[in-house]
């Protein structure tokens, strides 16, 4: 096994207990999530990633489950030592979604209610309910910031909506070959696929978990989705016309060319890992998915606090480039701090599996960049000019702070004061604050990076800075301990 994998790793369950209130005004009662994690979350919880998977993967992104694994995670080329998600630095988190057939409640799951799998009752479920799920998984973590949510395809449409949704808690956001929107042909897709599953006789309506699965109908549906993950010139690359055997044709009904036969293989393989129900309420939930709020994208994504980065790829005819860039404007409409990359690749859609040298490049590059804002303290404990020294130390001291930021009547810093400049007080006697604050402080701007910070600090043997705004308000702070937290 590679030095740079996470290794053997293991599926953890957390059960959300009592009722949980659905997007469509149903509930779901107990539901199980199933969860990995790689890489070790640090002592103030302020280095979970969230990585979210596509319309069929699972919460195994990376490692093997065992030492004779055939395959390892999904993500095994992204998630690691070294890696763009770091497993020496960060500590990445991924759950099978709401709905799905993985270990998280689905329709395949029981029913407490009646003792028996759900079947077609499996209330239908949205983007946002698998992201309200996620939320209360990284509650139970006890996260209370994401530095960062990643995913691609379907995992791009929970990014988006976790940005939407919370966008208090995530403060870095990418956004991988996906869409803001589902289009009327990725509809169209979906329900032709759902159409091939419905229709196999087995299906049952949905009942046949105690007997024949539609196998056939399951194995067409994804046969078809499989076909949009690629793109002509990858379908030309791999198999041209190739004839799966012989040099002539065989003029009957059976797979004369390789590419029959691949996407045979890939139906026939995928019905055994996959649920048929799933597949329904999945796609539904991608088909339902989108942000826009009164016809605007703008209006929709407007109260995104997230840095964010959108990657597409040139030949994805699935959730093409243009899809991203929507995204990229509505986001520019309302002067969010976006950044946007367009990788060249013939792969189709599933160039974000395996372009992962460019993803890798392109991930890292974006979170590697880290700005004050992006680590300092927001809620900041303050006092206002002429105050008591008394006062200011009692603030100090039931908050256990070293540093007290200043603020006039505006909320603009006007100085600084520190335990030493208490201590210095009651030493000298004095009375008032202005006899020992700091006025001349040295400062931070949000946007700045935290290497730049960090040397500011060193170079005046200081262990914190105040972060203000163009017009000196005072917007956070930073010291030592947030410098080190990913910078060493």
């Amino acid at each position: 096994m590679s030095e740079r994998s996470v290794g053997i790793v293991g599926t953890n369950y957390h059960t959300i207990e009592g009722e949980f209130s659905l997007e469509g005004g149903q509930t779901l009662k107990d539901i199980r999530v199933a969860y990995e994690t790689y890489g070790n979350l640090n002592k103030d919880k302020s280095n979970a990633i969230l990585v979210c998977h596509a319309l069929t993967g699972d919460a195994h992104a990376a490692g093997r489950h065992s030492p004779d694994d055939r395959k390892p995670g999904w993500w095994e080329d992204v998630i690691g030592p070294g890696k763009a998600l770091d497993t020496d630095r960060y500590f990445v988190i991924c759950s099978n979604v709401l709905g799905g057939c993985m270990g998280t409640t689905g329709p395949s799951s029981l029913n407490p209610d009646t003792g028996k799998p759900y079947g077609i009752t499996f209330p239908v479920i949205t983007i946002g309910d698998m992201v309200n799920v996620q939320r209360r998984l990284i509650e139970h973590l006890g996260i209370k910031t994401l530095f960062a949510v990643v995913g691609g395809s379907m995992g791009g449409m929970q990014t988006l909506q976790w940005t939407v949704s919370y966008p208090d808690i995530v403060r870095k956001a990418v956004v991988i070959a996906s869409t803001a929107v589902s289009s009327p042909q990725q509809i169209a897709f979906n329900e032709v696929g759902r159409n091939a599953i419905v229709s196999d006789p087995d299906w049952n309506e949905g009942n046949y978990y105690s007997g024949k699965a539609p196998v056939h109908g399951l194995a067409t549906a994804r046969m078809i989705a499989h076909i949009t993950y690629l793109s002509d010139d990858s379908m030309h690359e791999k198999f041209g016309r190739e004839l799966q055997q012989g040099e002539g044709y065989k003029f009957d009904m059976s797979h004369d060319f390789q590419v029959e036969s691949y996407l045979k293989y890939q139906g026939e393989t995928f019905t055994e890992r996959f649920d048929a129900n799933s597949y329904l309420y999945v796609t539904k939930a991608v088909d339902y998915f989108d942000l826009s709020k009164n016809g605007s994208l703008a209006e929709g994504l407007k109260d995104i606090k997230s840095k964010m980065l959108l990657i597409s790829i040139t030949s994805d005819w699935l959730y093409p480039p243009y899809q991203s860039k929507k995204v990229v404007e509505a986001l520019l409409f309302n002067d969010h701090d976006v950044s946007y990359r367009e990788i060249e690749s013939s792969y189709g859609h599933d160039a974000f599996l395996l372009e992962s040298g460019h993803i890798n490049y392109v991930i890292h590059n974006f979170l590697s960049y880290t700005s004050i804002a992006d680590v300092m303290t927001e809620d900041v404990a303050t006092i206002r000019e002429g105050v008591s020294i008394e006062t200011a130390a009692k603030v100090m001291f039931e908050q256990g702070l070293t540093h007290l930021p200043v603020v006039n009547e505006k909320g603009c810093l006007a100085g600084i004061v520190t335990s030493w400049d208490i201590s210095k007080a009651v030493a000298l006697k004095s009375s008032k604050l202005d006899d020992i604050m700091t006025k001349e402080v040295l400062v931070a701007m949000p946007d700045e990076t935290i290497v730049a910070g960090a040397k500011r600090m060193e170079r005046h043997s200081i262990s914190a800075l105040p972060v203000v705004d163009e017009k000196k308000r005072l917007v956070g702070i930073i010291d030592s301990e947030d410098i080190n937290r990913l910078i060493g």
